[in-house]
Formats: C-alpha cells, structure tokens, sequence
C-alpha cells in the first residue's frame, strides 16, 4: 500500500511549504498515532475509526499530556485525514465530532490500596493461566512499569536470587526490585508454567498467551478488565491505572522524587512531579473531608 504518512509529508514540504517546525510536529503526531494503532488494534491509519481515534487521545491524557497537547495532536490527526480523504484513499475523516478539552488537565485516577489487594486477588492461581495473570498484576503494581515494557520482557531480564526485573527502555534500562508477594508468584510462574505454555522452546518472552506466543498489549487489557468486572472495581481500570497507583502509593510512603523518576524511567522530573499534585490533592480532600471547621 502506499506509505501515506510519507505522501502526507511530502504534501506539506512541496505543496504546503509549511514551515521544518510544522512538518516535524505534524509528522510527530500522525507517526506516534500510527505506531500506538498498530500496537493497540494491529491496523493501519486508513482502518482507524472515530473510537479508535477517541481511545488514543484519551491514552496520550493517561500519559499525563497537557489539554493544548493533546488538541495539538487532534489537529494534526484532522489534517491528515483531511488531506487521505481529498486523495481518494477514504470516503469520510474518522476525526469527524471529535472535541477534547483544553482547559487544565484532570489528574489521573489511582486505586486504593484496599482496591489494589482486591484486583491482586483475583487471579486463581490453580492453572496455568491463573498463574500466569497472577504474576503479571503482580509485576505491574510491584514495579510501575509501562504495559509495553511488561510485554517487552524476556525470560532473562529476571534475576529471582536477586528480586529484580531489568526493564529496557527506549533510551535506557533500569532494574526494578519486587516485593516479596510478587517474587513469589513470578517464581511459581518462571519454575512450574511457564515451559508448558511455550509454543517454541527457545521463545524469550518472559509472558505468554495461550498460543504460547508473547503477550500482546490488547491481550493484558482484555485480562485486566476481566479482573476489574471479578473484583467489581467500577473506577475507570487501565494497565497505566496500576502505573499510576505505584508511584502514588510510593509517594505516600515516603519515597523521594528522584528515586521515583528512576523507578518510573522518566527523563524529565516534571512527568515525575505530577503525582506530588496526586498526592497534595488527595490530602486536601482528606482535610475537606475530616477537618471539623473545614
């Protein structure tokens, strides 16, 4: 098929003349969209409908993007679709109705450590998959670690002397501890299941599907939300929740910021600051809530 980002690009350097700036930060937008479509739903921009487009700028909002980024981002979408439709490829924009707010973003909603144990629970680990699920949302929540960095393990990047995970990022990698519950279950996982549900015996993934191939990131979403319908949790559950939870909860107990960017793999400490705002707005609504003058 035709590269039509490529096309769309070249659209706007020779017909458009717009601006290095423009070009680069349109191209940014349209390729970042690109690659999370082709993660999520395994499809191409021109299958994109208007939920997928929905479901994406309310991920880039779970990623803590500001309103004017995430409007940004819509307006190079509308752009390009614009541009797919005058060029015949499509009948109808998909980012048709589409509005987002660009008023101060709202800060993400976290699980409770009441919820947190309830949601770890679920998981029956009296099979394969069970056993599986368990050490999965136990690695997540024990290490804060982005979906696509759980997926992207490999069998050798767990040290179980050790207790620790070593998560490999785009710019760097970082080695994460696990508390005990979790190195637990990641252990009766690695030693008693994980062989017997390989489809290739040298297959690195450290998590697989039923097919014994590595999990894929709508595969863990179908499993958390079968977990959040057991568990009856009714607050909005994605796998960036548990990653919110973590650092919230670290927050809370007393750990530092820039040990909390280390664990988080963030590169600049204002993505890190973000939950302080969690934590300093949840001790407001405690005060509200239970100061007898408030």
């Amino acid at each position: 098929m035709l590269d039509l980002i490529g096309a769309y690009e070249n659209y706007l350097i020779k017909v458009k003349q717009a601006s290095a700036n423009t070009v680069a930060s349109y191209m940014r937008d349209i390729r970042h969209f690109s690659e999370w479509l082709q993660e999520q739903e395994d499809a191409d921009v021109v299958d994109a409908s208007q939920l997928n487009i929905s479901q994406y700028l309310s991920y880039l909002e779970e990623e803590g993007r500001s309103g004017a980024t995430v409007s940004r981002c819509l307006a190079s979408l509308k752009n390009f679709y614009s541009y797919v439709v005058s060029s015949g490829f499509l009948e109808s924009t998909p980012v048709s109705d589409i509005k987002v707010d660009r008023g101060e973003k709202k800060l993400p909603q976290i699980l409770t450590s009441r919820e947190i144990e309830l949601l770890l629970s679920q998981p029956v680990p009296t099979d394969a998959k069970g056993c599986r699920d368990k050490a999965m949302l136990e690695v997540m929540y024990a290490t804060g670690i982005r979906v696509t960095e759980l997926i992207d393990l490999d069998i050798d990047e767990v040290n179980l002397e050790l207790g620790v995970i070593k998560c490999t990022g785009a710019k760097k990698s970082r080695t994460i501890p696990l508390y005990p519950a979790a190195l637990r279950a990641l252990t009766v996982y690695i030693h008693d299941i994980r062989a017997s549900m390989l489809a290739y015996p040298d297959e690195k993934a450290l998590f697989v599907n039923v097919n014994g191939m590595r999990m894929s990131r709508q595969g863990f979403w179908k499993i958390l939300k079968h977990y959040q319908q057991t568990a009856h949790i009714e607050k909005e559950l994605t796998p960036h929740t548990l990653r919110h939870s973590f650092a919230v909860h670290l927050l809370e107990n007393g750990a530092d910021l820039g040990s909390l960017q280390e664990l988080m793999g963030h590169s600049d400490i204002s993505s890190t600051q973000l939950y302080t705002q969690m934590v300093d707005q949840k001790l407001k609504s405690v005060y509200k809530k239970c100061h007898p003058k408030a």
